[in-house]
């Protein structure tokens, strides 16, 4: 008989279920208590109850876990330093989408040597993510393959849905199923639709094909999650982060039924994709804040212990330490005295 599926498939390689790593590496009471105190604190903060800014901020995307242990270090430090006006949630991003080809993350290429060892990479996010909880930071990643949040989303307090997703059914689906806040970004193009759209859908009950923690194929029924909001982030018409880009994204909000808290990314086309613009735009924001807005919950930054970024692919021991794969970031140094100057500039928020 004639083949007629798979016929491009070169292998299929079984991966532990969910509950076998939930097992293997198990959160902690502890951890699980700072994890749900830590969505509830983001709670507020979007719901406007707490008065501090929710700062999402680390490097673009996690490939060395030595350095990646460093920064968390750094980072936890000063933010105990400056909790009275700033959550600091560490970005740990294993999951990189591609316009083409290239490095996919650390879940999808852990080895970064193109063999694929999701086992492997999978593992490797649970531990990282254990470790950084234990340092009292709040983790925050981008979900992109909608498998990935059975095997890691119990560590995770906030999450992102990137531009390019923000328009699929099927992330929206899986957003209305997932415990923690959650970040929209505007679509690409800069336009604010698709985000509304997938904060109104998300918000809602859905039914879809998902994966159990037993790894079986199953119909998961959700009960939509309410703690969605938009992330600006610019787009191909150009930035979005000024005054008065704010004002109409809060005002077309409202007029959609939909709370007006608003997240800024520094990154991406706000800061033109360079991220020596990034305090730039964050200045612009703390601006918009002294002035008395109150839809502009928090912002992104990248950042990591060393500036700019690096070619990759690359020979492994060719590897700068402590500089991104993927995206550029700022240094440590310029990380410290941002959040010191955030620190500073919100003070009469709080008088």
């Amino acid at each position: 008989m004639q083949r007629t599926s798979d016929i491009n498939v070169i292998a299929t390689e079984e991966l532990p279920s969910p509950l076998d790593l939930f097992n293997e590496l198990p959160k902690t009471a502890a951890q699980s208590e700072f994890i749900t105190r830590s969505r509830e604190d983001i709670h507020r903060v979007i719901f406007t109850e707490d008065k501090r800014l929710l700062l999402i901020i680390g490097p673009c995307s996690i490939h060395d876990l030595k350095a990646g242990r460093e920064y968390a270090a750094k980072l936890a430090e000063l933010a105990r330093e400056v909790s009275d006006r700033i959550m600091i949630v560490m970005r740990v991003y294993f999951e990189k989408p591609r316009t083409t080809v290239g490095w996919k993350g650390l879940i999808m290429d852990p080895h970064l040597d193109g063999s694929n060892d999701i086992a492997t990479g999978l593992r490797t996010a649970r531990t990282f993510l254990r470790e950084v909880l234990d340092l009292g930071l709040p983790t925050a990643t981008e979900l992109l393959d909608p498998i990935t949040p059975q095997y890691i989303a119990d560590l995770i307090c906030w999450s992102a849905i990137g531009a390019r997703t923000t328009e699929s059914q099927t992330h929206r689906q899986m957003a209305s199923g997932l415990s923690m806040p959650l970040g929209f970004k505007n679509g690409t193009d800069g336009t604010l639709g698709s985000a509304l759209n997938a904060i109104k859908a998300a918000a809602q009950p859905q039914t879809f094909l998902g994966v159990s923690v037993e790894g079986h194929a199953s119909a998961v029924a959700t009960a939509g999650n309410p703690n969605c909001h938009i992330v600006l982030r610019g787009g191909s018409s150009g930035p979005n982060y000024a005054a008065a880009d704010v004002k109409t994204t809060g005002d077309t909000l409202r007029e959609a039924g939909l709370l007006p808290s608003i997240m800024v990314d520094c990154s991406h086309a706000n800061s033109a994709k360079d991220p020596y613009r990034q305090p730039e735009v964050m200045r612009d924001v703390l601006d918009q804040i002294a002035a008395g807005n109150t839809d502009l919950i928090g912002a992104m930054v990248e950042s990591n212990l060393n500036a700019g970024n690096q070619k990759f692919p690359q020979p492994l021991d060719a590897l700068k330490y402590g500089v991104s794969i993927t995206d550029g970031c700022i240094d440590w140094v310029t990380t410290e005295k941002l959040i010191r100057d955030i620190h500073a500039a919100l003070a009469p928020r709080f008088a």
